[in-house]
């Protein structure tokens, strides 16, 4: 990176006039956090600073004795005489743009974002800028989203359809944004509603901050198999495949993430039909947020960076610049 407000070193991204680093990836003294996904939010750090929607999700994951200072969106504080702000960045609850700003330059790293307003997190508001941190995990233009209001449609059209032969539904969706977001959108009269233990201890905790979560049942030994009949079951990834899914047959599988746009990827995580629906930015949003701030130079980070950034540079006229990072996109945000 040429000379900034941040500079990428070997624990992460790093502002040397405010002393902090962003979202790092190995120990530090101080890390502001852009939300409390696990690639962006890592255990170690001796003090965090992060929006007040992420705080018991974070105590949650990294321990509740973490030492952690909260703001709310738009609250500035200085540190060295650096004004740093957090605005929000639409991708789950509490996730936030870091707003840096130091002798008339400002810089924003945006962590993960989306365009499209879910209705349950805070949406995603451009920031100004002279330098902006993109992600582009899904920087390409087969990526191109359909509104929520349609993806939720067909979730509910395909568990009726279960329903009414007597099978589940299982639908695996990342524990924390997503899930929340989907069941949002889920038409209870169709049948009963439960989740796997991970996403109801991640319900529990945006509980504890106020944020607006459907009431569900959590997935337990006393539970009868007769009573998933019928049943959307929502459950993380990682419980694919595993012996806790045979509780629930006979069932369907299906699987929400912006990767079902490709085709053969369903087919690869072995599961009945594909939603697309992803809680970070699509081709268009990308674009669309980027040229929102006025920045003179991007830099890139996790995702298809060198496909995006040639077309910032060439279609775009928006100098660009790839940082190797440890962030994992949608993959991380379990």
């Amino acid at each position: 990176m040429a000379k900034s407000l941040i500079e990428l070193t070997e624990k992460g991204l790093y502002c040397p006039q405010a002393g902090l680093f962003i979202d790092p990836w190995k120990p530090v003294d101080k890390a502001v956090i852009t939300h409390a996904h696990a690639d962006h939010s890592r255990w170690g750090m001796n003090h965090y600073l992060a929006h007040k929607q992420s705080a018991e999700v974070m105590k949650l994951r990294l321990g509740p004795e973490i030492s952690l200072q909260t703001l709310d969106y738009n609250s500035p504080v200085y540190l060295n005489g650096v004004k740093l702000s957090l605005h929000p960045a639409g991708h789950i609850p509490g996730s936030s743009q870091i707003r840096l700003e130091h002798e008339g330059k400002v810089v924003v790293v945006s962590g993960d974002y989306k365009t499209e307003d879910d209705g349950f997190s805070t949406a995603f508001e451009p920031i100004k800028c002279h330098e902006f941190v993109s992600e582009c995990t899904f920087g390409l233009p087969i990526y191109r989203w359909e509104p929520q209001e349609s993806i939720f449609a067909a979730i509910n059209e395909w568990w009726r359809k279960n329903a009414e032969h007597g099978r589940a539904s299982v639908l695996f969706a990342y524990s924390l944004g997503k899930a929340q977001r989907i069941l949002r959108g889920l038409n209870q009269d169709i049948g009963p509603l439960y989740c796997h233990g991970a996403i109801w201890n991640t319900n529990q905790a945006l509980l504890a901050n106020q944020l607006d979560v459907p009431d569900v049942t959590k997935v337990s030994g006393d539970i009868t198999k007769e009573n998933f009949r019928k049943a959307m079951i929502l459950a993380p990834p990682s419980a694919m495949g595993t012996p806790w899914m045979r509780k629930f047959s006979p069932y369907r599988t299906g699987i929400c993430s912006g990767w079902m746009a490709v085709r053969g990827t369903r087919r690869r995580r072995a599961a009945d039909i594909g939603f697309i629906l992803s809680d970070h930015a699509d081709w268009d949003g990308l674009i669309t947020a980027i040229k929102a701030t006025q920045a003179e130079k991007v830099y890139l980070t996790h995702g298809n960076s060198a496909v995006f950034g040639r077309y910032l540079e060439e279609e775009e006229n928006i100098s660009s610049e790839e940082l190797n990072t440890l962030f994992a996109g949608e993959q991380g945000d379990d």
